[in-house]
């Protein structure tokens, strides 16, 4: 069971359990914005087989080795460290009653969720030799309801087994940075294999919350979704009670009867104090002034106070948008000074080495003088995202690509799509949407109708699933229906990159010629509608103190600690001095691998003092 700093009891539920404030929670839970008071984590030690002939249907796990979950096997920190192909691995552990007990299973929660972060790529789960469910998508979460599996003896130890397939050489699954080939080559990195998020547990009641979202309506005013899982009677209530826990100030309490049919329903959520014009930045989410509203929503039955079901939440009041070519964040201009964060670390590939690691990394891009990253490739663990809302750092959330356009292709990437923006729309933290990056999946936008389209689909689904960000729709050039135009410009030299963003000319220029890397910037009929335009990767300056790697790489490349923060400097003076580059993103957070173009090593230490880099990102 996992303990959560600071509880709040559920309004008017002397038989609901004290519930933990969701924004200062210890970073740990696997899903911070829908918090009950009990989970159990089945992270560690279980059984794995690599069974690339796909035979263990007969054979069963008679050569099964240790492996530490949630590392994928590819890594040293799962204890396998066999970085080749895995197109079918297998994994088991045993499940007790003192870890059912710890996720709350028992008389007062009779139903048990079996719950996995993440599986690359396609699952199939059973329990007591039972099959309990199939999910495919190997960035986003899923869940089973395993009591009836359990309910036949549930003093007994269980045993909990997982098939994943990851087929490497299959481009028609979002993979986003993960090498095709055996060896990692260019920009692509080694390969993940199945769990690489936490598996946990959590007991619910018959009629349960089973899902929260959160959408800002406007300055004042917040939606939240529910979605009502289990056997209901029919005329349940709904209570929602926020407060600033900051000054520990209750902010508004709405109670609603829910319908008859369906299960998922909407609540109006007005923020009285945000009335007063004068007073409404006090409670705004921005990177400088990262203030979180708690809440507690409870499920109460149709007469009686005694709770059905209660869990702890948060969300921040803020709006983001585009106008006048600024991004906008509560309605002013904010300038977005972002690094590619590709979210890799050496001992344990694309899973987070420890949870404490996920609290550092947005630690250290605020520290180096951010205030937004860009998830590159990868859909990040919650609690990354969790320290992002809590800490202060705008992100933008983007898919992992896939690499052919096929029906397939399409069906897979749309689905996962729509699974992490549903996942993460809640979080303050995420600003913008990015669906595609540099044409992978769509390489001949430029000239085909049907890849055109699908561009302009993903971006317009992602629209209508949430319609508060702005959205992308391929990030770095060939734009067919972007919020913001985005450039991806490798030049080296200060007064070059200056010259290209320098003013309305320049920008008019853009717009009528090929661009950088030889692509046009907008394609399929898209126009120049005055849309802010950043430059979303830029720099990339190899540079690598101490020992070399010899297939160390980077755009371009420094001879020293000095030049190296020298040119740092110069591509950043030509940014700050265009008239119109709304952002940028610096290519990028750390070395990974071959790449070695990172303002830190690899380990997340600095190439030179952080100051230094500090005051090159920020001008002071």
């Amino acid at each position: 069971m996992s303990t959560l700093d600071g509880t709040v009891a559920a309004p008017d539920s002397a038989s609901a359990p004290a519930l933990p404030l969701a924004s200062r929670q210890d970073g740990t839970h696997p899903r911070p914005q829908m918090l009950r008071s009990a989970w159990a984590d089945l992270d560690g030690t279980w059984s794995f087989r690599n069974d690339g002939d796909d035979v263990a249907w007969r054979t069963g796990f008679p050569d099964a080795r240790d492996i530490v979950v949630p590392f994928p096997p590819e890594s040293t920190a799962s204890g396998i460290d066999e970085p080749g192909f895995h197109p079918v691995v297998w994994y088991s552990r045993a499940v007790t009653r003192a870890e059912l007990d710890a996720a709350g299973f028992g008389e007062g929660a009779p139903r048990l969720v079996l719950h996995f972060g993440a599986v690359d790529h396609r699952a199939r789960v059973w329990v007591d030799g039972q099959f309990v469910g199939e999910h495919e998508g190997g960035h986003t979460p899923f869940s089973f309801d395993v009591t009836e599996v359990l309910a036949t003896d549930p003093d007994a130890v269980h045993t909990l087994v997982v098939r994943a397939e990851d087929d490497p050489h299959d481009l028609t699954q979002p993979r986003g940075k993960q090498d095709w080939h055996e060896d990692p080559h260019a920009i692509w990195y080694r390969r993940t294999t199945g769990i690489w998020q936490t598996v946990w547990l959590e007991a619910v009641p018959t009629a349960s919350i089973a899902s929260l979202r959160w959408t800002n309506v406007d300055h004042a005013t917040m939606r939240l979704t529910v979605r009502v899982d289990g056997v209901r009677t029919g005329g349940e209530r709904l209570r929602v009670e926020a407060r600033w826990d900051d000054r520990d100030e209750h902010l508004a309490t709405v109670e609603t009867t829910l319908g008859e049919t369906g299960d998922e329903f909407d609540v109006v959520v007005p923020i009285a104090r945000q009335t007063n014009g004068q007073a409404e930045d006090e409670l705004h989410w921005t990177p400088e002034t990262p203030r979180l509203v708690d809440t507690t929503v409870t499920l109460l039955p149709r007469a009686g106070s005694a709770a059905v079901d209660a869990v702890a939440s948060y969300f921040g009041i803020r709006t983001v948008g585009v106008d006048g070519g600024a991004f906008l964040l509560n309605g002013r201009p904010h300038d977005v000074r972002s690094v590619l964060n590709q979210g890799y670390w050496p001992e344990s590939h694309i899973a987070a080495p420890s949870r404490e690691a996920l609290r550092r990394e947005v630690e250290l891009i605020k520290e180096l003088g951010f205030n937004a990253a860009r998830n590159h490739q990868k859909i990040e663990d919650p609690r990354f995202l969790y320290w992002a809302d809590r800490l202060g750092l705008m992100v933008w959330g983007e898919a992992p690509g896939a690499y052919a356009f096929s029906p397939r292709a399409v069906q897979r990437l749309v689905r996962e799509w729509m699974d992490a923006v549903e996942r993460d729309a809640s979080h303050p933290s995420i600003v913008t949407w990015v669906p595609v990056n540099e044409s992978w999946g769509v390489q001949h936008i430029a000239t085909d109708p049907a890849q055109q389209a699908y561009a302009r689909a993903l971006a317009d689904v992602t629209r209508a699933i949430d319609p508060t960000r702005p959205v992308i729709s391929n990030d770095g050039w060939e734009h067919t229906n972007s919020d913001i135009v985005t450039i991806h410009d490798y030049e080296g030299a200060g007064p070059a990159l200056a010259r290209t963003y320098a003013d309305a000319a320049a920008r008019t220029a853009l717009f009528e010629r090929f661009g950088p890397a030889g692509r046009w910037v907008l394609v399929g009929g898209a126009q120049d509608l005055g849309q802010p335009v950043m430059l979303t990767e830029f720099g990339g300056v190899n540079y690598q103190p101490g020992a070399q790697r010899e297939d160390g790489w980077g755009y371009t490349s420094a001879t020293d600690g000095d030049d190296w923060v020298a040119r740092i400097t110069a591509l950043y003076d030509a940014v700050r001095a265009s008239s119109f580059l709304a952002g940028s993103c610096w290519t990028q957070l750390t070395d990974t691998m071959q790449e070695t173009n990172g303002l830190l090593n690899a380990d997340r230490s600095p190439k030179v003092p952080i100051e230094q880099i500090r005051r090159a990102v920020t001008g002071h």
